[in-house]
C-alpha cells in the first residue's frame, strides 16, 4: 500500500514524466553500451581492452579539470537566468566557457609535453603509455566541448537532444570504428578510433548548439561577466574533478599494480554498475535546475516536494535492479566472456554500494545547485583522499576487490557527509523518506 502511495504521488508530478522519458533514453543506451560491450570483449583482448578503459580514465580525470566545472555550472547559470528571466544572456554565458576550455586544455597539453617521456613510462611499467596519453592529451579540448555541449543543450531544454548525445550518439563513433577495425584486423587502434571519435561529437554538437542559440534573440547587455562564470564554476570543477578521480584512480593504481588485462575485468563490472547509476544521474540532471530556481525563489514547499518524490523515485526503480542483477551476477558477467567471472566478487561490491548510496536521493547536485559549492568541494575532496589511501595500500594486496571497495567507502563517506549538512544548514531530508 505505501509503495502504490509513492508511484501515484510521483505519478501527479510533471517532471516524474520527463524523468521517465530521459531515462527510457538512458535504459536504450546502457543497452547499446552493454552490447557493444559484449561484443568488444569477444572480439578484443582484455590487453587492448584495458588500454581503452584507461584511456576513458585519464580522460575522466584530466577532461574535469579542463572543464573548470562548466558542464555542471551551465545548468546552474540556466537557473538564475530563469529566475530572471534573462534567458537569452545564456548564449555569451557559453561562448566565455568554450573560450576558457580552449586555454585550459591548451594550458594540460602543454605542462604534459614538459614532462620527461621516460618519467611516465617507467611508473605505469609500460613503454606505450607515453604515446597514448599524448594523443589524449592533444584531444582534450574536443572532449571536453562534446561534454559541454550536451549540457547545453539540456539548459536550452533541448532535453532528448542531450540524452541522445550523452547515451546513444557519443557510442557511434566507437562502435563504428571498432567494428571497422575488426574487420580489418587493425584491431591495435582501437584507442585511436576511440579519441578521434571526439572530434566528430564535438564538431557535429556544435553546429547544433549554434543553430538553437540562433532561434532566440540575442542581447548586447552582459550579466555574467568571464570573471563571474570562473568564480561561480571552478568549485564545480573542482567537485566533478574529485568525482571523476574516484572513478579513475582504481583504473590508475590497478594498471599500475596489475596489468591491463586486469584492468578490463575490473572495468566491465564497473561498466554494468552504470545500470543503477544511470537511474540515479537522469532523475538528478532532470530536477538539478529546478533545484537552483526554487532555491534562488526561496519556494521550500516546492523545493522539498521536489527532493522527495525524486528520491522516492530513485529507489523505487533502483532496488529491482539492483536485486536482479545481483541475482544473476555470474550469469550477466560471463555474458562478456568465462574469463571475466573473475570480477565477480568486486562487481557485487560496486553494485550493492552503488544501490546503498542511491538512498541519498539527489544530495550530489543540491549543495552545487543551492551556492554550496565551496562545502560540496570540501566534502569531495576528503572522499578522493579516503580514495586514494585505500586504493594505494589496498589493490597492491587485494586486486579488484580492494578497489571494488575502496570506491564504495570513499561513495558512502561523500554521500553521508553531504546529507547531514543539507540537513544541518536547511533542515531537507535529502535521503529516502
Amino acid at each position: 500500500m505505501k509503495t502504490f502511495k509513492i508511484f501515484e504521488s510521483i505519478s501527479k508530478n510533471s517532471f516524474i514524466k520527463q524523468s521517465l522519458g530521459t531515462l527510457a533514453l538512458r535504459i536504450f543506451g546502457v543497452v547499446l553500451l552493454f552490447g557493444f560491450t559484449v561484443f568488444l570483449t569477444k572480439s578484443y583482448s582484455p590487453k587492448l581492452i584495458g588500454q581503452y578503459d584507461f584511456v576513458r580514465s585519464y580522460l575522466l580525470a584530466v577532461g574535469s579539470i579542463c572543464l573548470l566545472g562548466f558542464d555542471q555550472s551551465i545548468l546552474y547559470f540556466k537557473g538564475r537566468l530563469a529566475s530572471q528571466n534573462e534567458q537569452r544572456q545564456l548564449k555569451k554565458v557559453y561562448l566565455k566557457m568554450v573560450g576558457m576550455l580552449f586555454l585550459t586544455s591548451l594550458l594540460i597539453l602543454v605542462v604534459f609535453l614538459l614532462i620527461d617521456k621516460k618519467r611516465i613510462n617507467a611508473y605505469f611499467l609500460d613503454d606505450e603509455v607515453y604515446v597514448i596519453l599524448l594523443k589524449s592529451s592533444i584531444l582534450l579540448f574536443f572532449h571536453g566541448l562534446s561534454l559541454l555541449n550536451t549540457e547545453v543543450f539540456r539548459a536550452l531544454d533541448k532535453l532528448y537532444v542531450a540524452e541522445l548525445f550523452r547515451n546513444i550518439i557519443k557510442y557511434v563513433p566507437l562502435i563504428m570504428g571498432s567494428m571497422l577495425l575488426f574487420y580489418l584486423h587493425l584491431e591495435t587502434y582501437l584507442v585511436d578510433v576511440f579519441l578521434i571519435g571526439f572530434v566528430f561529437l564535438a564538431l557535429i554538437s556544435s553546429i547544433l548548439v549554434f543553430i538553437y542559440f540562433n532561434k532566440t534573440e540575442t542581447v548586447s547587455e552582459e550579466i555574467f561577466n568571464s570573471k563571474h562564470i570562473f568564480v561561480k564554476s571552478y568549485p564545480m570543477a573542482i567537485s566533478g574533478m574529485a568525482m571523476f578521480l574516484l572513478m579513475s584512480f582504481d583504473i590508475m593504481f590497478l594498471k599500475k599494480y596489475q596489468n591491463d588485462e586486469t584492468v578490463a575485468f575490473y572495468s566491465i563490472g564497473v561498466k554494468i554498475m552504470t545500470i543503477v547509476s544511470v537511474i540515479i544521474l537522469t532523475i538528478n540532471i532532470t530536477v538539478s535546475a529546478k533545484i537552483a530556481e526554487f532555491f534562488s525563489n526561496k519556494n521550500w514547499i516546492e523545493l522539498k516536494k521536489t527532493l522527495r518524490n525524486s528520491a522516492r523515485l530513485i529507489f523505487c526503480i533502483g532496488f529491482p535492479v539492483i536485486f536482479l542483477i545481483c541475482v544473476f551476477s555470474e550469469h550477466v558477467l560471463s555474458l562478456f566472456g568465462q574469463q571475466y567471472i573473475i570480477a565477480q566478487k568486486s562487481f557485487l561490491i560496486l553494485i550493492i554500494g552503488q544501490g546503498i548510496c542511491s538512498l541519498f536521493g539527489s544530495a550530489p547536485v543540491y549543495l552545487n545547485m543551492t551556492g554550496r559549492q565551496h562545502i560540496f568541494q570540501i566534502i569531495l575532496i576528503g572522499a578522493v583522499i579516503i580514495n586514494f589511501i585505500l586504493n594505494r595500500f589496498l589493490i597492491p594486496v587485494y586486486g579488484m576487490t580492494g578497489a571494488a571497495f575502496a570506491f564504495f567507502s570513499s561513495s558512502f563517506f561523500w554521500n553521508f557527509v553531504s546529507a547531514v549538512v543539507i540537513y544541518k544548514k536547511d533542515k531537507i531530508k535529502i535521503f529516502l523518506h
